[in-house]
């Protein structure tokens, strides 16, 4: 039998505020455990919370940029269960009026466009971290206790492992875009549980779904669901029936492995929160954060085809951050080709950073500089090779291109008598080569090329060496 797959995926955000959810405690990665607690946070009797204004803004704005129905009225409800890092038996979330409801994320994929929709996107606290020492024991930090989560719930509405990888991919952009999360998987800002269920093709009933939960990276998501579609088909081809689950990713043996039964919602014995009052939102003020949302990176991907005639891989490329949008935009408006322009950034200044690993913005090469050094290519001033040697000082020093260049003295040389010179001392000093290329091994003439350049410390202008070289070579 044929089956088709179903995916949905719960992706926890942690979003990019000082203080935790609902109290004043810091949000800082990497403190000394169970520093960052307070009464609060740990749900000490007496105590009250006191909601995050910047989470409830920056939800709003993520609902907004993804087209969810954003809510005039949302409440926090209390999700009762119990687990050892969860000091106070219940965890703070919403229930059944969450703030965004609706909306859909851009993939593309194979060449093809297509909108993954959205359940909800609501607010909600992170519990603490279990930490098991590897002699015996465990101990519970509960730094994370409180952090600001953005739950972003999609409709069963993926169908293959790579259309869920390429939905993680977009997703995490635009939320960079946004500046509402740093989404740094390895801090845990970015966090995925997978639900997935197969389905006899062209049946339109859902089949049980297994959940995979805590993945920590995109790559896990996709052999995750691999492994899972893979275990499912064989289990019901053998006759077994699918156990609704909440399953673990084994990382070492590529496999899942079950944790426990899933929970009903009807598990958590969810109730209002009597602690916090309901969130009501006027329309001027979702006016005012829809003003600060940015060009997304799917129209700005679509508007750079169009625009600066990028191909659909260099836009994919120069739209995959907005930082390295904004300095692949700003370099092209002075002047220079926006092909050479994407070119170089896939280049030498990707290669830069990677190797430096320095954020975009930290690089002192700034787009001006760039654009200069274009320039100083397109007029002959020097060489494409030469122009390498100048960006990677460039990199370094953060100096100007013709700063370099006259530092260095790497002006190209486009005297014709002092090519030519360089040739008859290549050639005087090369017979065997030019023996070579008398008796018919045309390759030979290449050779000599990088004789010259290398002669002339990479300086003469590689056009006039072939043409002259030639016009020489002709002559013998």
């Amino acid at each position: 039998m044929e089956y088709e797959i179903v995916i949905g995926l719960e992706v926890h955000v942690q979003l990019n505020t000082l203080s935790k959810m609902f109290c004043g405690c810091s949000t800082k990665f990497g403190a000394e455990p169970n520093t960052q607690t307070c009464p609060v946070c740990l749900g000490l009797p007496g105590v009250l919370p006191v909601m995050n204004e910047e989470a409830i803004r920056l939800t709003v704005k993520t609902g907004l940029a993804f087209g969810c129905k954003v809510s005039n009225f949302c409440k926090f409800d209390r999700k009762n269960y119990y687990y050892p890092d969860l000091p106070k038996n219940y965890q703070i979330s919403q229930y059944d009026k969450p703030l965004n409801v609706g909306g859909s994320v851009p993939i593309r994929i194979k060449g093809e466009k297509k909108a993954i929709k959205l359940t909800r996107i609501h607010l909600e606290e992170d519990a603490g971290k279990l930490v098991h020492n590897i002699c015996g024991g465990s101990g519970v930090d509960l730094n994370r206790t409180g952090l600001p989560l953005m739950e972003i719930v999609s409709e069963p509405d993926i169908q293959s492992p790579d259309e869920a990888y390429a939905y993680l991919v977009s997703l995490k952009q635009g939320l960079k875009y946004l500046g509402v999360s740093d989404c740094n998987m390895e801090e845990g800002s970015l966090r995925c549980d997978a639900n997935i269920s197969i389905r006899p093709k062209g049946v339109l009933q859902l089949g049980t779904k297994t959940e995979i939960k805590n993945l920590n990276s995109f790559a896990n998501v996709k052999k995750s669901l691999e492994y899972e579609a893979k275990r499912q088909e064989k289990a019901l081809g053998g006759g077994e029936r699918i156990i609704q689950e909440t399953r673990l990713w084994d990382a070492v043996n590529n496999k899942t492995v079950s944790m426990r039964s899933k929970e009903e919602a009807h598990d958590y014995r969810y109730f209002p929160e009597p602690d916090l009052v309901p969130v009501v939102l006027d329309d001027e003020y979702f006016r005012k954060v829809a003003g600060e949302i940015p060009e997304m990176p799917d129209i700005r991907y679509e508007r750079f085809i169009a625009e600066y005639k990028l191909s659909e891989y260099d836009a994919g490329v120069m739209t995959s951050d907005r930082d390295l949008a904004d300095f692949f935009e700003e370099t092209s408006k002075q002047g220079v080709d926006p092909k050479k322009v994407a070119n170089w950034i896939m280049g030498d200044f990707l290669k830069e950073i990677n190797t430096a690993k320095v954020g975009i913005c930290d690089v002192k090469v700034k787009s001006p500089d760039l654009a200069s050094l274009i320039k100083l290519i397109d007029e002959g001033t020097i060489s494409g090779k030469i122009a390498k040697d100048v960006f990677a000082e460039m990199f370094v020093s953060g100096k100007k291109p013709e700063t370099v260049i006259r530092e260095k003295g790497l002006i190209q040389i486009s005297d014709e008598k002092s090519i030519e010179g360089v040739i008859e001392s290549v050639l005087k000093s090369n017979s065997k080569v030019v023996d070579d290329y008398k008796s018919g091994k045309k390759s030979a003439a290449g050779f000599m090329v990088g004789l010259i350049m290398k002669a002339s410390k990479g300086k003469a202008n590689p056009k006039l060496v072939n043409e002259l070289l030639k016009k020489k070579l002709s002559g013998l």
